[in-house]
């Protein structure tokens, strides 16, 4: 039988007490495909916490069980309580996928959501956080895309969440608006707002975010501190050799009784070399007579992990591949939040 969420029974995660979310046992099936199957997780108070995952993974359904806003079975605790118990005003979401009025303009979009509340915060003082001072009074359908993202973030901003839910915040922004909304983000953590936050950009969460787990088919197979991840998965650091014509097969093979080499498309790569060592990879391949035209080494990061544990093509910031994973769906039903008319993507 599903149920929404369970006060007063104790999680079998660790202690959770004081916890911003406590997840046990979370599940949620469409048919006989599990979309959530048995998902534990806690989330501390101005923890930002980050969810990753390939499309169909059962982000957006983890999200929904989370916030109240699907059925399930399960345990989930918002703030001691069940999700649709607590006030709205200490909740923002920002889903995915959010379609406002086009001829409301900004101002009077952040506006709107603002007076669902008794206590919200400013609406100027919101749109100069989230960078759209300047275009406040062009109308929603006139903004670029960007533009709008920003417009949707300051949203679900402007109750003054407690616990804030970004679901792609920065799909569709310039690298500077990404900048500036990493330390908005950055600052909220630090005045002790807790951040939930998706993304398919790797880099976005690992600069943002204090816990990383990655959901696979319903189920979270890995989850920790950034660094703790690539360290246990994401592989040695590596010096990528673009040469000046390919390798023969004698020269890859006297290299590899040296070091730890394989060949590429465009040349070598030499895997566990430190920034000290490249001297050494240098002289080893003068020593088999090749040339190098360029060198490129890399530190292991959160995509090498994103990619060794879900062993499919890693696509940034949100870009959809249609044929790929499963999709889940809410039986056409959309879902609404008390106090906000945004409705989240049923393609996650």
């Amino acid at each position: 039988m599903q149920h929404t969420a369970v006060a007063d029974e104790g999680p079998s995660v660790p202690d959770g007490d004081g916890a911003a979310i406590v997840a046990d046992g979370v599940r949620r099936s469409y048919g006989d495909v599990d979309a959530v199957d048995g998902v534990d997780l806690i989330v501390n108070p101005g923890e930002v916490f980050g969810l990753i995952g390939p499309n169909g993974a059962g982000k957006t359904t983890l999200v929904r069980a989370l916030t109240g806003t699907t059925a399930f079975e399960g345990t989930v605790r918002v703030f001691g309580a069940d999700p649709r118990a607590v006030d709205p005003a200490r909740v923002g979401l920002l889903p995915q996928s959010f379609d406002p009025p086009a001829r409301l303009t900004a101002r009077e979009l952040v506006a709107y959501y603002g007076g669902l509340y008794d206590d919200a915060r400013d609406v100027d003082g919101v749109l100069r956080d989230v960078g759209m001072a300047d275009d406040a009074d062009a109308w929603y359908e006139t903004l670029s895309g960007g533009q709008k993202r920003r417009t949707c973030v300051a949203t679900a901003l402007v109750n003054d969440p407690d616990l804030l839910f970004l679901d792609e915040p920065t799909t569709g922004i310039d690298p500077a608006g990404r900048r500036a909304l990493h330390r908005l983000i950055e600052r909220l953590a630090e005045s002790g707002t807790t951040v939930f936050l998706t993304s398919h950009a790797m880099d976005e969460v690992e600069r943002l975010a204090d816990r990383v787990a990655l959901l696979r088919d319903g189920r979270i197979v890995a989850s920790g501190a950034p660094d703790a991840l690539i360290s246990e998965h994401g592989g040695r650091p590596r010096l990528d050799v673009s040469l000046s014509r390919p390798p023969s097969c004698e020269a890859v093979d006297r290299l590899s009784a040296r070091v730890d080499v394989d060949a590429t498309d465009g040349g070598l790569r030499f895997v566990g070399v430190r920034p000290e060592e490249i001297g050494g990879a240098v002289d080893a391949l003068e020593g088999v007579g090749l040339t190098f035209e360029s060198l490129t080494w890399s530190e292991p990061s959160l995509e090498d992990v994103y990619l060794r544990l879900t062993g499919e093509e890693y696509t940034p910031r949100g870009e959809q591949d249609e044929g790929a994973g499963r999709t889940e769906s809410d039986g056409g039903e959309t879902v609404r939040r008390e106090a906000s008319a945004s409705t989240a993507e049923d393609d996650e």
